[in-house]
């Protein structure tokens, strides 16, 4: 089989279900950015961090393939079953920051993106997530969207926050504190 179908060509692609739109729909735009997400994620991963660190990361992109697959269908066409994210997936990501929180110092700054290479990685997936959740929501005001994928994105974002400064921790980096000038 090959990997190339050439029916994507003219700027239009499918959902599952059939439908076909431009690349631009905003459903493409979801499913892309939360592909992006899962592809820094993997980089994250591939870093010298703790192993149970890398189990987590994995099984977080294991859910992101779930809420891509999701996003890629169309809600009134597709009859092919799609894996759903459950409360258990959201409780997850909740007790491990409630894990990692509690050996962190207490947040009293803004902490600025850097310091580290892989705590700058955790960063920049906060944002590409958090870019997927505002355009989750947006979709969801003209599609049916499964609420937990929205729910599920805006903990993750928090997630890789929390790992970030755990990260920093671990790797004995200062956290880099925004000190606004006044």
């Amino acid at each position: 089989m090959k990997i190339y179908t050439k029916t994507g060509d003219k700027g239009l692609t499918s959902l599952i279900g059939g439908t076909r739109v431009p690349k631009f729909h905003l459903r493409i735009e979801c499913y892309g950015t939360v592909d992006e997400l899962n592809s820094y994620i993997g980089l994250i991963s591939c870093q010298e961090i703790d192993v149970h660190y890398q189990k987590m990361l994995k099984e977080i992109q294991d859910r992101l393939f779930t809420v891509g697959a999701s996003l890629a269908a169309d809600p009134e066409k597709s009859r092919m079953k799609i894996p759903d994210l459950h409360d258990s997936d959201i409780s997850l990501l909740e007790q491990e920051m409630d894990d990692m929180n509690d050996k962190l110092p207490p947040l009293t700054n803004f902490v600025l993106p850097g310091g580290n290479t892989v705590v700058s990685y955790c960063h920049i997936a906060r944002c590409i997530c958090r870019r997927a959740e505002r355009l989750t929501v947006e979709l969801a005001n003209e599609s049916f969207v499964d609420g937990k994928m929205t729910i599920y994105l805006n903990r993750l974002s928090d997630y890789l926050f929390v790992l970030g400064r755990k990260l920093c921790l671990d790797l004995k980096t200062e956290e880099i504190i925004w000190t606004p000038r006044l």
